[in-house]
């Protein structure tokens, strides 16, 4: 699951904030038991709790390559992919954890580096010569990444409650939200949180921030088509993308398990899963 979080701020030092910093590390310890990590300098700490899936060795956060630093919370279903494409552009890997591919495809692609990722995701990168942080979410929103204002920066986090740890801002409803998820619950308005002045990154939405404010960015939105395929073409078509899915997510170093209810989705789920594992045990 892991957990990201993030502080800027041009009216403190936060090389002197050591003990702020580990309240909002902390305050994430259960989406990343693992491993945690922190970078920090005058304006700017990133923060990460790992729960290690993917080389548990070599994929500590926050990463750096150059001038960027990244924390990362997701999977990348392409990674494999990514990296060949990369390789040929002449970049090396340390490690086989995707967020050095999410990492470096920042460094390639800039801002468009989303497009080409196939997964779920939310992460930040800190360009620590321009001071702009760039933040990132996956194309439906199934990553949280909640950020709020702060005096004169930003925090940000995985969970609301990693921002109520940071002086000034403070866990208060918002009643619009709260109206919204009481009568049409799960459902609400993209984008707002059941708290005052936190706000939560748009599915398919990167967001660009610096001194001088942030700019909220579109990168996907669903595109519609005429289905013109035939029953048999529309079969083979929904069995491959299923397929293909399931696969693509069975990449782990870790073992594997499904939630397996007794209906039909899961129950295929959990077959196809079975059959990515050459007869090993699936949990």
């Amino acid at each position: 699951m892991c957990g990201i979080a993030g502080i800027l701020s041009d009216s403190i030092d936060l090389r002197q904030q050591n003990d702020m910093v580990w309240r909002v590390s902390n305050s994430l310890k259960m989406r990343g038991p693992d491993a945690h990590g922190e970078y920090i300098s005058r304006n700017a700490a990133l923060i990460h709790r790992r729960l290690s899936v993917i080389d548990p060795e070599n994929g500590k956060q926050p990463m750096r390559f150059g001038k960027y630093i990244i924390v990362y919370n997701g999977e990348i279903y392409n990674t494999d992919e990514i990296r060949r494409e990369l390789r040929f552009h002449g970049y090396v890997f340390e490690t086989n954890c995707d967020t050095e591919v999410v990492l470096k495809s920042f460094h390639l692609w800039q801002e468009n580096c989303a497009e080409k990722l196939n997964g779920i995701f939310a992460f930040a990168i800190w360009d620590d010569s321009a001071r702009q942080l760039y933040m990132y979410r996956d194309r439906v929103g199934v990553k949280p990444f909640f950020y709020a204002p702060a005096k004169n920066g930003l925090v940000f986090a995985s969970e609301p409650k990693a921002l109520f740890k940071y002086p000034g801002i403070v866990a208060e409803i918002n009643l619009q939200s709260m109206q919204e998820i009481l009568g049409i619950g799960p459902a609400k308005t993209p984008g707002i949180s059941l708290f005052k002045n936190v706000r939560e990154i748009l599915p398919g939405h990167y967001i660009i921030f610096n001194e001088y404010g942030y700019c909220d960015q579109k990168y996907w939105d669903v595109t519609y088509h005429e289905h013109t395929d035939d029953y048999q073409t529309t079969v083979e078509k929904v069995s491959y993308l299923v397929r293909d899915a399931v696969k693509r997510q069975m990449i782990s170093d870790v073992p594997v398990c499904t939630f397996l209810s007794g209906g039909l989705d899961s129950s295929i789920v959990t077959s196809l899963a079975y059959s990515c594992l050459n007869g090993e045990k699936l949990n």
